[in-house]
């Protein structure tokens, strides 16, 4: 993988991604990662949605014209949203209706609209696809770890009903964390998930930290090293 692509992939997944760096799409977010389930169904949806738009706008890049992209870009998201409302409510019907509103407001989603004018028109067809891939791969991931913290501390279970929701596939994930639970309802309630992000927030600006002091003294130490060598 060249340096480029490095640099996408850690973009997508850390340094920019959709929630931590960029604040954008925390409505479906906050609605949809009571479960772990319904968290990796709309993030499996929303990557779709991102990769095949960036491949879209990547191959007719030079032929939209800049006075009319962004509707443009607008019409080819909401026509790929569309289709996976269509396809989750025939195969995936429960999964649909749990996700309900929330799918066709991918379509208001700033951050794939925002990928498409950044970098999609910018770019050509492999870099923008891995593009919406890291960025969506970055969004699923904070859903599925907000939703398996709500999940368990809400209900102690992990991945309830993923069989029925995303098919017999996936019977294989569902487990009970704790057994005769009562639960925490305050978690699997919207105010649970901002404070589930909110923790997230405040620990992923600790791990940043500690990742920079670490290089800071890495630096620290080649320079001295260098300087003791100069000076022998």
């Amino acid at each position: 993988m060249s340096n480029d692509y490095r640099r996408i992939a850690k973009d997508g997944i850390w340094d920019n991604n959709i929630v931590f760096a960029q604040s954008l799409a925390l409505c479906p977010l906050l609605a949809v990662s009571g479960t772990a389930s319904n968290g990796l169904g709309m993030g499996i949806a929303t990557t779709f949605v991102m990769i095949a738009s960036g491949l879209i706008v990547a191959m007719l890049r030079e032929v939209i014209t800049p006075q009319v992209r962004i509707p443009v870009f607008i019409l080819i998201i909401a026509t790929l949203v569309t289709l996976v409302d269509l396809w989750m409510n025939a195969w995936l019907h429960d999964l649909h209706k749990v996700l309900g509103l929330f799918i066709p407001l991918i379509v208001t989603n700033c951050a794939i609209l925002g990928r498409t004018e950044s970098f999609a028109s910018k770019n050509q067809v492999l870099p923008a696809m891995f593009d919406g891939l890291m960025m969506g791969m970055g969004f699923t991931m904070i859903l599925v770890i907000m939703g398996i913290v709500r999940e368990v501390l809400g209900s102690g279970t992990l991945f309830a009903g993923a069989a029925l929701l995303l098919g017999q596939w996936a019977s294989f994930l569902e487990l009970e964390i704790i057994s005769d639970y009562k639960g925490f309802l305050l978690i699997i309630l919207p105010p649970g998930g901002f404070l589930v992000l909110g923790f997230l927030l405040a620990g992923k600006r600790l791990i940043d930290d500690a990742l920079e002091k670490r290089k800071t003294h890495k630096e620290d130490s080649v320079a001295i090293d260098d300087a003791s060598l100069v000076n022998s």
